[in-house]
C-alpha cells in the first residue's frame, strides 16, 4: 500500500509508522507505538548490562626474599582473588644488587605458581622487564 494510506490507518488507530528500511522498494514500514518500543529497547539494554560480569585484574606484590609463612598468605589472597573470577598479576620489584640475581626471583614466582596452580592457570610467563618481574594468571574454569 502506499506510504499515505499506512500513515493513515496507524493515525486511526493512534499509532507510528516506523520506516524499517527505507531504502527497499517498495519501502518496508511497521505500525507501532514507538514510545513504548524506545522504552523496551533501554530497558532491555540495562537488564544485558546488569548480567555482564566485569573482569578485574588485581596485583600481588612479592619480594625475592620473602620468607615461606609470608608468600603463603600471599598465595591464599591470590586464591580468593582467582576463585572470585578476577585476574591476579604477581609483581617482583629487584632492588640494588637484587638486580644481578634474576634467577632467583624466578624461582620464587615458580614457588609461588606451585602454591596456586589449582585455582589459577599461567596467562603470561614469569617476564623480566627492566627491575620487574610480572606474571599474569587467570582463573581456572570450574
Amino acid at each position: 500500500m502506499s506510504a499515505r494510506e499506512a500513515l493513515e490507518i496507524a493515525d486511526e488507530r493512534e499509532l507510528d509508522l516506523v520506516k524499517i528500511s527505507p531504502n527497499a522498494n517498495p519501502p518496508v514500514c511497521k505500525i507501532m507505538n514507538y514510545g513504548k518500543f524506545l522504552f523496551d529497547q533501554v530497558k532491555r539494554e540495562k537488564e544485558a548490562k546488569k548480567n555482564q560480569k566485569v573482569i578485574e585484574v588485581k596485583e600481588i606484590w612479592l619480594s625475592m626474599t620473602i620468607d615461606v609463612g609470608d608468600l603463603q598468605t600471599k598465595a591464599k589472597q591470590t586464591q580468593k582473588f582467582l576463585s572470585q573470577g578476577n585476574k591476579v598479576k604477581v609483581s617482583i620489584r629487584m632492588k640494588g644488587r637484587q638486580m644481578a640475581h634474576a634467577s632467583l626471583g624466578l624461582d620464587v614466582m615458580s614457588k609461588f605458581y606451585e602454591l596456586v596452580k589449582e585455582f589459577g592457570a599461567k596467562e603470561k610467563e614469569p617476564l623480566t622487564e627492566g627491575r620487574n618481574i610480572w606474571m599474569m594468571l587467570a582463573p581456572v574454569k570450574a
